[in-house]
């Protein structure tokens, strides 16, 4: 039995902006008024350079995402182009300021980040998923104007399977600190022990002293509930060398302790501050969250004590149209719609994602397994001409892995080991995938579900080498983080069962091999197992449901993401519960129907198929045939039983559930006009959804997500989601009308999505197509305040207004 107890945190600021993971002095919102020009011009980095003709823009900021597509770029990266682009900012430091540290932090930088100050190189970081942080000081010209440029290069635009995007695409801030001051992400905490009477609350903080003369500090640790109240604190001297570190442990108890789950993931907020004397040098601030992690080998997971499968999806960072520069609200709104799915759990797939992700899942309720690598010293394949088609390429995050690797995962570690969220530290994806790049002699007579070379490939390495890496990797992570286990996807577990890989881990996640659960839980019974990655029949997800030692799946995918993609024309994989636009798709209702505890049905349709294939998980809620066509209506459900009604009379027979497929089926000549289920629990209706046969596409509908059409100044975002309606006000499913998007007021469009995996065209206008009769648009407040109005129009449809009203501050979390 393996257990782990954690107090956990993110940094406490009123603006999911600020929550860059900054953890000491004062950070300032750096994203604001940069230069940008992609090219890759001498002397750039230079403050005297004239970037006058350049581009003007905010950050984050990804370049890729503006195209163009072409079917000559990498389908891996979604057809989109890479290369080399630069980033300038001028901003002024006063005289006053002189003694002060500045220090400049960048959440990410995909790829290749190198930052100049005033023309003097301060060092490039090649990992676009890592968050890090430079000392500005001795290169500053207080009293006068420094210059910051930034140099990307992504010229090895093919270096990934799915797509990274290009550029300062996460966010920037400037911090400004005393010359004492604690040490970024220096502040770490654990709960060694939690009862319902009290919480022991162990903090650990690292100050550091750039001055040279020795400091004598005091270090006040305060525990404050959710309504401020102080609940527990501490003060103990510590002494600082000169120019050096040290590091204070200090205990605390919290008496009665909420505890964070995912149904109330309550959160208290742990204050640390350095005192010299009387007087306050430092402060951190930090969200916290009580809760107890347990994972068995015959029972599976546990949380809090209460036992729990993990209803998990995988997700890449990227948002469609807004590339990898996703904003906050975005993330709020997709996170939301998957919880009404059911799902409790995210896999950050397969890097580390921007904070204001976990900070979401802190407060949402959702455990994350926060992973780090998809590759370690050798690249694996990155297609070009579809998804497992020609000649692939081998450019890749494993040219840095020896150099950079350790150093990437400590990073990780310690930006994100206080969320309350995190619960597994995942050391890697398919590193083991078969002969991609490793091979072993076992594959001469077994092999893996997923498309792989067969066969031991003596030219390749030999998966012998797995385990000394995953051992290493495991070791640091351990130096850093005791209070969560180790763990990996593997695609190739026949392969690795033949190394010591497993044995580094303390949870084994399986991708895509249900079969081998019960053989491997016979041959190594103290092994942990849960499915990290898995597809979205009912089978797969009935090994969870019904075996005690499986306590989890996490689907490919929770949403669609760019690259990855198939033949041209492509732009992703479509795999997921939501699509580009974040709209639930029918294997969405699917999942709900599995895994929320809400009843519900819903109905789906397709042309009957003339063979015996099993009923459909993505069968669209559309009810327009030719008639008497012979249709399959589908329905999914968590109720006991289904009655299917057309036109008022009954169809057929009323349907209990089916534990086969998880899928009720009617097979029936269309009728042009209402069908409707109606869903039952012990002869009570508990649920109902009806389709109804549209007409012509007659107007626009404009909804804005969560009715929040007051939005923050500081480029707030509204999320407005469109559909096409007839005359009676029925959506129209099959439309594919074109919408132009105009706006007025201090707001802009930032992107149109509609979620149409083929559409190649220009994303950087104000014009799309529908598909499947909607799309969404991002609206961006510009920083001025007063309202404003977003118009919808189409030929020949009627259009749809909607009115802003752009304020000072908005509340970011209901």
């Amino acid at each position: 039995m393996k257990t782990h107890a954690l107090l956990s945190s993110v940094s406490l600021l009123l603006a999911p902006q600020l929550m860059g993971q900054v953890s000491f002095g004062e950070a300032e919102d750096f994203n604001r008024d940069w230069k940008f020009l992609k090219g890759d011009p001498e002397g750039a980095a230079e403050a005297a350079f004239d970037d006058g003709s350049w581009r003007q823009l905010n950050l984050p900021h990804d370049w890729s995402v503006e195209g163009p597509y072409s079917p000559d770029l990498a389908s891996a990266t979604g057809y989109l182009p890479g290369g080399v682009g630069w980033y300038r900012k001028a901003f002024d430091v006063s005289k006053e300021q002189e003694g002060k540290r500045f220090y400049i932090y960048f959440e990410g930088i995909y790829r290749d980040g190198e930052v100049f100050i005033n023309g003097e190189s301060l060092g490039m970081r090649p990992n676009g998923y890592i968050s890090y942080m430079h000392d500005l000081t001795p290169h500053l010209r207080y009293g006068g104007s420094n210059t910051l440029a930034v140099r990307v290069d992504h010229s090895e635009y093919a270096d990934s399977r799915w797509y990274t995007g290009s550029g300062i695409y996460r966010n920037v801030y400037l911090i400004e600190a005393n010359p004492v001051h604690i040490e970024q992400w220096g502040v770490y905490h654990t709960t060694p022990e939690i009862t319902e009477e009290s919480a022991s609350v162990e903090v650990e903080t690292i100050v550091r002293n750039t001055l040279g003369s020795s400091q004598s500090l005091n270090v006040r640790q305060e525990v404050l509930d959710a309504d401020g109240n102080v609940v527990a604190e501490t003060l103990e001297a510590l002494r600082v060398s000169p120019e050096s570190t040290a590091k204070l442990k200090q205990s605390l108890q919290v008496a009665d302790p909420k505890l964070w789950g995912l149904e109330n993931p309550y959160l208290y907020q742990l204050r640390t501050t350095v005192l010299d004397g009387d007087k306050v040098i430092d402060q951190s601030n930090l969200n916290t969250g009580f809760r107890t992690l347990e994972f068995d080998a015959k029972r599976g997971f546990f949380l809090n004590g209460e036992n729990l499968n993990l209803k998990g999806v995988c997700i890449h960072h990227d948002a469609g149209a807004l590339g990898a520069a996703v904003p906050y609200e975005v993330w709020e709104r997709r996170l939301k719609v998957l919880k009404s799915l059911g799902v409790n759990a995210i896999r950050t797939s397969h890097n580390p994602h921007a904070p204001d992700l976990y900070y979401l899942c802190d407060r949402l309720g959702f455990v994350v397994i926060n992973e780090v690598f998809d590759e370690w010293e050798y690249p694996k394949k990155k297609w070009k001409d579809g998804w497992n088609v020609g000649t692939p390429g081998f450019q890749g995050h494993a040219d840095f892995f020896e150099e950079w690797g350790e150093q990437d995962l400590r990073y990780t570690l310690l930006r994100d080991r206080n969320h309350p969220s995190v619960i597994m530290w995942s050391i890697g994806n398919e590193v083991d995938y078969p002969n991609d790049p490793y091979s072993h002699p076992i594959l001469d007579k077994e092999g893996i579900g997923q498309q792989h070379t067969w066969g031991f490939q003596e030219d390749q390495p030999h998966a012998d080498r797995l385990g000394d890496i995953a051992h290493r990797l495991a070791d640091i992570v351990r130096e850093h983080d005791l209070s969560r286990p180790v763990t990996a996807g593997l695609a190739g577990p026949v392969m690795s069962n033949e190394t010591t890989y497993p044995d580094a881990l303390d949870v084994v996640g399986y991708n895509y091999t249900e079969g081998r659960y019960a053989k491997d839980h016979e041959r190594y019974p103290e092994r942990v197992l849960y499915g990290s990655e898995n597809g979205h029949s009912f089978g797969a997800w009935k090994y969870v449901r019904d075996l005690d030692y499986i306590f989890g799946q996490f689907l490919w995918t929770g949403i669609d993401y760019l690259g990855e993609s198939h033949r041209w024309p492509s732009r992703g994989f479509t795999s997921g519960l939501l699509d580009l636009a974040g709209f639930v798709k029918p294997r969405g209702e699917f999942r709900r129907a599995l895994w929320s505890d809400e009843p519900m049905v819903y109905i789906g349709s397709y042309p009957k198929p003339d063979d015996e294939r099993g009923p459909s998980i993505d069968a669209p809620a559309r009810w327009n045939y030719e008639e008497g066509q012979m249709v399959r209506v589908v329905v999914y459900t968590n109720t006991a039983n289904v009655e299917l009604q057309l036109n008022g009379e009954r169809v057929g027979e009323v349907q209990e559930f089916n534990d086969e497929t998880g899928i009720l089926v009617w097979d029936l000549p269309f009728e042009p006009g209402e069908l409707k289920a109606v869903a039952r629990n012990s002869d009570q209706v508990v649920a109902e959804q009806t389709l109804q046969s549209s007409g012509r596409p007659h107007a626009i509908q404009a909804k804005v997500y969560g009715d929040k059409t007051a939005i923050a100044a500081d480029r707030g975002i509204a999320q407005i989601e469109l559909q096409v309606l007839d005359d009676q006000g029925v959506p129209v499913y099959i439309a594919d009308n074109e919408i132009t998007c105009e706006v007025e007021g201090p707001v802009k469009l930032l992107a149109l999505e509609a979620s149409n995996p083929r559409d190649m065209g220009d994303y950087t206008n104000n014009r799309l197509r529908v598909h499947n009769g909607r799309l969404i648009a991002y609206i961006e407040a510009t920083g001025g305040t007063g309202p404003a109005t977003v118009r919808f129009s189409s030929p020949w449809l009627e259009s749809a207004v909607v009115e802003l009203d752009v304020r000072g501050s908005v509340g970011w979390l209901e």
